[in-house]
C-alpha cells in the first residue's frame, strides 16, 4: 500500500501517525511546497520576536522521517490530481502515483486585493519563509504597516514589536479581533495593545501600494500616502484548493470531507485547514482552521487510509492569545444574530 499526503503541516504529520499506528510497512510520501521540516506554524511569532530559533520551532524530532521510513519530498508543489490515474501532478513535470491519499495543502493568507500588493515587501504571516524575509526587511527599514486587527495582524504586530521594530496596525473594522471577541474584550485588548507600543487606527484600508520593484508608499482609502516599506497581509486566510481545480473532488469553502474526512472520492482523504467539516456549535458545514482540529483530523484521516471505520466528531471554533502578559481565550461563536444561544463572559 502506497500512501500519499500532500502537506507536511499539523495534519500531514498526525496523518503519518494515524497510518503508522495500523500500518508499520506501507509506503508513505510526503510531498510539501515548503523547504524545512514540519515546524508550529502558530510559534513563528515567537520567530519573529526573537524568542524562539529555527531548531526551537520543529514540530517532530529531526529523525522523524527516518524512524518512520517516510519520503520526504520538500520543495515541490502539486499542481493538479488524475484521479482516474490515482496520481498526483508535480509542478515539475513528474508524477506519483497512490493507493490512498490524503490531502492536507492547508490555508494561504487572503490577499489585499489591490494594486502594487506583488511587491516585495509585501508579505503574509503563515510559513517560516515570510517570518525570514520579514526579520529581514524589518531590521533593515526598523518599521511596517500591518493591514488587517485579527489574529494573524495582532500575532505579527507584536512579533515585530518584541524585535524592536515599530508597528502600525491599520484595521477597516472600528475595532480590533473583530471576529474573534466581543466589543468589550476588543475594547481591552486594544488599549493594551497601544499602551505597550503599537499604534493602531480603526475605519482605514489600503488602496494601493506604490514603489518601483519594492513597497515604498501606501495610498489609504482616505486618500492619504503614508510610507511603507515592510507591509503584513494580516485579513485571514482562504483554503489551498487549487490541486484539485480540474479533478471531480467536489469544494465549497475549502474540499468536503464525510463523517469519515474521505472526499466524495473513494481512498481521497482531506485534512487540516483544508478540510470543510461539521461544526459542533451549529451542527453546520464550516471549516475551523485551528491548530488543534488539524492535528486531531490529520491522526483520524490516517487511520481512516488504512480501515475506514473512525468517525470524526466535528470541531468548534476556539482561539487562544498572549500579548505583552495579557492572555485571552474565546470559544464557540462571537458574533450572534440568533436567539437561543448562551453566552459566557
Amino acid at each position: 500500500m502506497h500512501y500519499l499526503i500532500v502537506g507536511n503541516c499539523a495534519a500531514g504529520i498526525n496523518a503519518i501517525e494515524g497510518i503508522r499506528k495500523l500500518d508499520k510497512n506501507g509506503k508513505i510520501t510526503v510531498v510539501s511546497n515548503e523547504n524545512f521540516p514540519a515546524y508550529c506554524r502558530s510559534l513563528i511569532t515567537d520567530y519573529v520576536a526573537g524568542t524562539r530559533q529555527k531548531d526551537d520551532i520543529l514540530y517532530r524530532e529531526k529523525d522523524f522521517y527516518d524512524k518512520n521510513e517516510i519520503n520526504l519530498i520538500l520543495g515541490e508543489n502539486v499542481s493538479g490530481i488524475d484521479v482516474p490515474k490515482s496520481k498526483v501532478i508535480l509542478q515539475k513535470g513528474n508524477s506519483l502515483p497512490y493507493d490512498k491519499l490524503l490531502i492536507a495543502t492547508g490555508a494561504s493568507p487572503k490577499p489585499l486585493g489591490i494594486k502594487g500588493e506583488e511587491k516585495y515587501g509585501v508579505f503574509g504571516f503563515r510559513t517560516l519563509r515570510d517570518a525570514e524575509e520579514i526579520i529581514k526587511v524589518g531590521e533593515k527599514v526598523g518599521k511596517a504597516v500591518v493591514f488587517g486587527g485579527g489574529l494573524i495582524g495582532l500575532k505579527a504586530a507584536y512579533g515585530m514589536k518584541k524585535r524592536g521594530i515599530r508597528v502600525q496596525v491599520m484595521v477597516k473594522s472600528p475595532r480590533v479581533l473583530s471576529q474573534v471577541v466581543d466589543a468589550e474584550a476588543a475594547q481591552i485588548i486594544g488599549k493594551w495593545l497601544q499602551e505597550n507600543g503599537i499604534s493602531i487606527r480603526t475605519g482605514i484600508a489600503p488602496q494601493e501600494i506604490l514603489g518601483d520593484g519594492e513597497a515604498e508608499e501606501v495610498i489609504l482609502d482616505n486618500g492619504k500616502k503614508i510610507p511603507a516599506r515592510l507591509v503584513i497581509v494580516g485579513k485571514g486566510v482562504m483554503c489551498n484548493t487549487s490541486v484539485v481545480k480540474d479533478s471531480p473532488i467536489k469544494t465549497h469553502w475549502g474540499i468536503l470531507t464525510d463523517d469519515f474526512l474521505q472526499t466524495n472520492i473513494e481512498g481521497i482523504f482531506a485534512a487540516g485547514d483544508v478540510a470543510e467539516t461539521r461544526d459542533i456549535t451549529t451542527g453546520n458545514r464550516a471549516i475551523n482552521a485551528l491548530w488543534t482540529s488539524a492535528c486531531e483530523q490529520g491522526k483520524i484521516a490516517g487511520m481512516n487510509m488504512v480501515v475506514k471505520n473512525k468517525k470524526y466528531p466535528g470541531s468548534i471554533g476556539a482561539n487562544s492569545a498572549d500579548f505583552f502578559g495579557l492572555p485571552f481565550i474565546s470559544v464557540g461563536l462571537v458574533r450572534v444574530k440568533e436567539k437561543g444561544y448562551e453566552e459566557l463572559i
